[in-house]
C-alpha cells in the first residue's frame, strides 16, 4: 500500500491575493497591527481573488502528488485569527499589546471582551470552493481551543478553562457545519499542547473532545500539534517546544482522535515515539517548512523506511513539518514534489 500523502493548512499566497499574510510582515516593514490585521477583509468584491488563489492553491498540491489537499487557508491572515473573527466576543479593532514566549515576542492582539460564541459559520464556503477544484477530499483546518487562548487577549474570563470550553463548543458548531457540507477531513491545530503540556492535561484534551463531540464517524478527526515557527526562513536557532512532549501527548490522545499531525523532520523523533500510535493514524513530517534547502528524495525515503519499521504503511500519512507560508511557490513545489516521490518509492 503506497503512503498517502497531506499538506498541513498554510500555503504561500501569490501577490495578487488582497490580504497581508502573517508569515511575511515579521522581517519587512510591513505592520502586523496595521498590515495584517487591521486591513484584513473578506468584502465579496475580493472574491475573484480568493477563488483563483484557491483553485491554484489546490492545483499545486494535485500537480505534486498530494492526496489530501488544503484550500491553502488564502483567505487567512492569520490561521488563528481568521477563525475568531467570525465568533461573538472578540475585538478586532481595539487591539491590546502583550509579550509573549517568556519575552521572546510580542504583539498586539485581538481581545475578548464578551462570551464567546458561534456567529456566522465561514469555513463550509471555504471548503466547498476548494472542493470544487479537485476529484479528492480536501481537509480544513481550524484553530483548537488553546492555541486560540494563547494568540488573544483575554480581557473578559480570566479563567482558561472556562474559555477553552466556551470557544469548543463555538468550535463544535464549525466541525459540523464542515461535517454537513461534505468535509470528511477536519483538522484542529494545537500546537499549544507542546508548549504547555500542563495546560493541555488539566483541560486541553477535554476542549478538544468537545470540538470534535458528535461528529460523525465517516469524518476524519485530525489535530496538528506542531513544535513552533520561527521568526522567518533559515533562522538556525529559534526557541521550540520539546519534541520529545510528543511522548506524553500520545499516550492521551492514542485513539481519542482518528490521526495525529507532527513534525519530525526539523528534529527526529525516537523510533519508539511511533509505538505509542497504537490506533491514532501518524501524520508524520518529512519536509521542513523553515528552511529553504531541499531535502533530496533518497533522503525522506530512508526516513519513512525507518518510521516504516515500527507502522504499518495504512497507518502513515507523509506531510510538511507544519504550514508553507514562509517558503516560495518553487521550494514549496519542490519539497513536496520530493516528498510524494518518495512517498511512492517507499
Amino acid at each position: 500500500m503506497p503512503i498517502k500523502t497531506t499538506c498541513i493548512g498554510a500555503f504561500p499566497k501569490p501577490d495578487y491575493v488582497p490580504i497581508k499574510d502573517w508569515f511575511k510582515v515579521v522581517h519587512a516593514d510591513d505592520s502586523y497591527t496595521t498590515d495584517v490585521v487591521q486591513n484584513w477583509s473578506d468584502d465579496p468584491k475580493h472574491e475573484p481573488a480568493f477563488e483563483r488563489a484557491t483553485r491554484e492553491a489546490v492545483q499545486v498540491q494535485i500537480d505534486c502528488g498530494i492526496d489530501i489537499p488544503t484550500d491553502g487557508e488564502q483567505r487567512r491572515e492569520n490561521y488563528v485569527h481568521y477563525q475568531c473573527r467570525y465568533f461573538d466576543g472578540f475585538d478586532f479593532d481595539n487591539l491590546e499589546h502583550r509579550v509573549l514566549r517568556n519575552g521572546a515576542y510580542e504583539s498586539d492582539l485581538p481581545a475578548i471582551r464578551g462570551k464567546i460564541s458561534a456567529g456566522q459559520s465561514v469555513l463550509p464556503r471555504d471548503y466547498s470552493q476548494a472542493q470544487r477544484f479537485c476529484d479528492r477530499p480536501v481537509k480544513l483546518t481550524l484553530p483548537g481551543p488553546m492555541t486560540i487562548i494563547g494568540t488573544v487577549a483575554d480581557c473578559f474570563y480570566n479563567d482558561d478553562k472556562r474559555l477553552a470550553f466556551d470557544l469548543a463548543d463555538a468550535l463544535n458548531k464549525e466541525v459540523h457545519a464542515l461535517a454537513d457540507a461534505g468535509c470528511v477531513h477536519i483538522q484542529v491545530d494545537e500546537p499549544l499542547f507542546a508548549r504547555k503540556p500542563d495546560d493541555a492535561a488539566a483541560f486541553g484534551y477535554e476542549a478538544l473532545e468537545r470540538v470534535f463531540h458528535g461528529v460523525p464517524d465517516h469524518v476524519m478527526r485530525t489535530s496538528h500539534m506542531c513544535c513552533g515557527y520561527p521568526e522567518h526562513i533559515d533562522q538556525p536557532e529559534y526557541p521550540k517546544a520539546d519534541h520529545n512532549v510528543y511522548h506524553q501527548l500520545l499516550e492521551a490522545l492514542d485513539g481519542k482522535i482518528d490521526a495525529l499531525s507532527i513534525e519530525d523532520c526539523h528534529c527526529h523523533s525516537d523510533l519508539s515515539l511511533f509505538e505509542k500510535f497504537t490506533k491514532t493514524i501518524a501524520i508524520v513530517g518529512f519536509v521542513d517548512i523553515t528552511v529553504s534547502k531541499i531535502e533530496p528524495v533518497d533522503q525522506i525515503a530512508a526516513r519513512m523506511r525507518e518510521v516504516l519499521t515500527v507502522l504499518p504503511p495504512e497507518r502513515l500519512v507523509a506531510a510538511p513539518d507544519c504550514g508553507l507560508g514562509f517558503l516560495t511557490l518553487e521550494q514549496t513545489r519542490t519539497k513536496l514534489t520530493n516528498m510524494c516521490k518518495a512517498a511512492a518509492m517507499v
